[in-house]
């Protein structure tokens, strides 16, 4: 179970548009603001999300360790929330952020720059 079983502050009309999984949580999506660049994927709920709009950085929920942390509040790597947009279903969040710097937690710029995979195979 997330956060998202106590009481949220998120507005209830944001509340209603989004489409969650079974376990409370959508995707959020980090991109660069600026390059487009796709940064990471973390999960937020409802208290994860209004803390984002809120507070101008990125929040999220672990689903490992059950608990909201806030990017960068540990590394310094902190993501500043330029712009938060749903998908067009509602089940997915667009966090465009500026990344200082890395988004991975192995330390790359992006979760995504260490495990291209080839095509046409």
């Amino acid at each position: 179970m997330t956060g998202s079983d106590r009481p949220s502050a998120l507005a209830p009309a944001i509340a209603a548009r989004l489409k969650r999984g079974a376990d409370g949580l959508v995707p959020a999506i980090a991109q660069q603001y600026d390059t487009g660049e796709v940064l990471m994927l973390g999960w937020m709920d409802d208290e994860a999300l209004h803390r984002t709009l809120t507070t101008g950085r990125c929040t999220y929920w672990s689903r490992s360790r059950r608990e909201y942390w806030v990017k960068g509040d540990t590394s310094g790597h902190i993501q500043l929330v330029k712009s938060v947009a749903l998908d067009c279903d509602g089940d997915t969040v667009l966090v465009r952020v500026d990344q200082t710097g890395a988004a991975c937690h192995t330390g790359d710029r992006t979760c995504f720059d260490a495990d291209v995979l080839p095509l046409g195979e």
